[in-house]
């Protein structure tokens, strides 16, 4: 059984929230455009 490799694992996780937390803000920035575009 090998041992894991919680710096790897925690490097992956800062990565997934950051990924997270753009694609939340492209998304309300998004959202914004359109509703000031497309009204």
């Amino acid at each position: 059984m090998s041992a894991m490799d919680y710096a790897a694992h925690e490097a992956t996780y800062r990565h997934f929230l950051g990924l997270a937390k753009w694609g939340v803000i492209f998304c309300v920035v998004l959202l914004a455009l359109m509703g000031f575009f497309l009204t």
